[in-house]
């Protein structure tokens, strides 16, 4: 069982100017996360522009944060003189993260990278030429109690089973101790064209299938799975084979083999109770671990650890539940960022590692599709 993206990424004070970064894209986990860990980090970045196609909220977000210019029009932000930008929009990040390479500018992207494995090569093409860091936002790569489960996961020898438990809930509820000003509406005709931009992405990257598939491949698998397929292969490395997948509008099961390991994936929806549970938990005949998340829309609430053990041929057994440490995932991930950029390293989140997930939802797809299991589905 190999060990993928194990680092630790200590938050570090740097002696190098901080890079001047601009942000399309002010929605809810930009307003969240993104823009208030930016502006506690002024030693690393300081963000000169940000951009919304809705007017409003990127001159709330401006006004809101110190930031000196606003823009509607993403190629505008672009021409700005800039370090690095942050892609944090809905939809396909390709446009205008392959602009962003080409115009020499570092990239982060919000997960999903893209919506297909043609969009996500050309973006790491688009970023190979011009010499500049891309990577894909998953913060659970970053996260501190994360690193620890990796860590026991490569002690744990014959592992089983790899079982990971995604129970979905409603996240307004999580957002009420918030101070968020109401995000302001779409124009119509603006939300027609990226629907339209979106449904035409997804023809491309799973052909024309049926309502369904098309529903969970873009609402599901891309917004939501690819955080637990990419924390899956941190873990284990790449999977020799995709042996089955149901897919639902309110579950999706999916069944991977790594090796000699098993793994089985489960994402419910539970919308009639907030109570949202991601658990990860490893088994082999000697150890078993665990790791669960709260709600991503939690600032600083920590992932939990739990180590089992025992004796064999005797009653005793024994079990060890850690707390890390309150240091955000998301704050972690945009010092690994600039940690990438200024050192011109590879982030363990590389846009070549979040397109083998694009790849993994494809094949999900593909595997539900047919009926048939999938040889290598993370090869793009």
């Amino acid at each position: 069982m190999g060990q993928r993206g194990f680092m630790g990424t200590g938050l570090v004070t740097s002696s190098v100017a901080p890079l001047r970064v601009g942000v399309i894209g002010t929605g809810l986990i930009a307003r969240l996360m993104h823009l208030h860990y930016l502006a506690a980090l002024p030693e690393l970045f300081s963000v000169v522009a940000v951009c919304d196609v809705v007017p409003d909220n990127a001159k709330y977000c401006a006004e809101r944060y110190g930031i000196g210019r606003a823009h509607t029009d993403w190629q505008d932000l672009i021409g700005e003189p800039l370090d690095a930008v942050f892609v944090l929009t809905s939809g396909s990040h390709a446009p205008m993260a392959i602009a962003a390479a080409k115009a020499g500018m570092h990239v982060f992207v919000e997960k999903p990278m893209c919506f297909s494995v043609a969009e996500g090569k050309a973006m790491v093409a688009a970023a190979d030429a011009a010499g500049v860091t891309l990577m894909v936002g998953y913060p659970k790569r970053y996260d501190l109690a994360y690193e620890a489960f990796a860590a026991e996961a490569v002690r744990a020898t014959k592992a089983r089973l790899l079982r990971v438990t995604t129970m979905e809930s409603p996240f307004r509820p999580y957002l009420q101790h918030q101070n968020l000003t109401p995000l302001a509406p779409m124009p119509p005709h603006v939300a027609r064209g990226l629907w339209e931009s979106a449904q035409t992405a997804v023809t491309n990257a799973i052909g024309p299938a049926d309502d369904l598939a098309r529903n969970v491949y873009e609402n599901v698998l891309l917004d939501t799975l690819v955080h637990e397929l990419n924390t899956v292969r941190g873990i284990l490395g790449e999977p020799d084979r995709l042996d089955y997948a149901d897919l639902r509008e309110e579950s999706v099961t999916v069944l991977f083999r790594f090796g000699e390991v098993r793994a089985a994936i489960h994402w419910l929806d539970l919308p009639g109770i907030v109570r949202y549970e991601m658990e990860f938990a490893l088994y082999a005949p000697d150890r078993r671990v665990s790791l669960t998340f709260p709600s991503p829309f939690l600032r600083d609430e920590p992932a939990a650890l739990r180590v089992e053990g025992g004796e064999t041929g005797t009653p005793r057994s024994w079990r060890r539940d850690e707390l890390l440490g309150f240091e955000s995932a998301f704050k972690r991930e945009l010092v690994a960022f600039h940690d990438s950029v200024t050192r011109g390293t590879q982030p363990v989140t590389s846009g070549r590692d979040g397109l083998a997930d694009i790849k993994l939802c494809e094949s999900i797809v593909e595997c539900y599709r047919t009926g048939r299991p999938v040889p290598h589905p993370a090869a793009a």
